[in-house]
């Protein structure tokens, strides 16, 4: 059930919430598919993004539509493809390892809000298939492999970002198999090594193509996946804040671009929460409602210099990730704290010192 709570100063009403959601529900397909915009492509993990911030406003029969899409549309080897027109790839070039298993993480977001254990043992296999995708890219020092290729090729080189999902959906699918009645000990030792080379082996990341340092994302994704929690987490949103993120404008894709997106600034707000920054969040989330748009939708972001909105799209993914920090700010749903609570604690213990950004790193 959806809670009513007061909104403080800042953030939505009820009703916009719900305008938001139901602009999500507007674009989704019959076949339960959540494109980006009318007419637009469909990738696995911004599915199920929307389908997130669907069900966190309590639009569960269309949440369950959109999982349901990814069962149909699963590969044999329980991969994705990145892009789908309908039902229908239009993008074989590679299956990335983060879309994958982040079924797992929307499947348990949708399980702790319906308890609904006869659809999650309908849709188990999808999720268990989908999880050993991604296990089976994990090298041998612990990061995931960006993708599987035609071919049985695999890119090795790991992102940040896509691993920090990665560890998340992992701590989602061990918490589903629970429920399940398995113990996947593979999963524990897989989670674990991943979560060692995030925050210790920053060499097997951005190997073989330009460093990802310079995107937000590549920051604060491992503090809202859970890999650092605590005192560690604000110490790693301080490293950076003065870099990426401007006053009354929100937080900034790429470091040296004037343009601020909501869906990164979203993210970065939830990550705020998990480190304990609950005021900063609510201020940062004051920020984006210049890119609200009367449908309820958002666009995509806004580019300072230019004083436009850029690109002119509404993403539903980007409608999602507002819905889901609503729901972490102001508490409304079961699964309000699905990114602040850490259900399944690393073995491993960080070091005191975070280890530097690199050559980004704010001076």
């Amino acid at each position: 059930m959806v809670k009513r709570l007061f909104a403080p100063s800042g953030l939505l009403s009820r009703k916009e919430m719900e305008d938001t959601a139901r602009y999500i529900k507007g674009i989704q397909l019959p076949s339960g598919g959540i494109p980006w915009f009318r007419g637009g492509i469909l990738d696995p993990w911004d599915h199920v993004e929307s389908a997130m911030g669907l069900a966190s406003l309590g639009f569960l029969k269309e949440a369950r539509r959109a999982y349901l899409w990814m069962m149909r549309v699963q590969e044999p080897d329980g991969g994705f493809y990145p892009g789908y027109d309908d039902i229908f790839p239009v993008d074989t070039s590679r299956k990335e390892s983060h879309h994958a298993p982040y079924l797992a993480t929307g499947i348990y977001h949708y399980f702790l809000i319906t308890r609904d254990r006869d659809f999650l043992k309908r849709i188990w296999p999808s999720v268990e298939a989908a999880v050993e995708f991604a296990l089976d890219l994990q090298s041998p020092h612990g990061e995931i492999y960006w993708a599987s290729l035609p071919g049985n090729k695999v890119y090795k080189d790991a992102l940040i970002t896509g691993c920090s999902s990665i560890y998340k959906s992992l701590e989602c699918a061990i918490l589903l198999a629970k429920e399940m009645g398995m113990e996947k000990e593979r999963w524990h030792q897989a989670r674990e090594a991943l979560g060692n080379a995030i925050v210790y082996r920053r060499d097997r990341f951005d190997r073989t193509w330009e460093s990802k340092e310079r995107f937000a994302m590549d920051w604060f994704y491992p503090v809202l996946c859970g890999v650092y929690r605590g005192q560690m987490a604000r110490r790693r949103l301080r490293q950076m804040w003065g870099v990426f993120v401007e006053r009354g404008l929100g937080c900034r894709c790429v470091q040296e671009e004037p343009w601020f997106t909501v869906a990164e600034s979203c993210e970065l707000v939830i990550s705020l929460l998990c480190a304990g920054e609950y005021i900063k969040g609510i201020e940062l989330f004051s920020w984006l409602m210049r890119n609200r748009d009367r449908d309820g939708g958002y666009w995509t972001g806004y580019q300072k210099e230019e004083d436009i909105f850029w690109p002119r799209e509404k993403p539903t993914w980007t409608a999602g990730v507002v819905l889901l920090a609503c729901d972490a700010l102001m508490r409304l749903s079961p699964a309000w704290d699905i990114f602040l609570k850490l259900r399944v604690p690393p073995f491993y213990v960080a070091q005191e010192e975070l280890p530097p950004l690199g050559r980004y790193a704010a001076k």
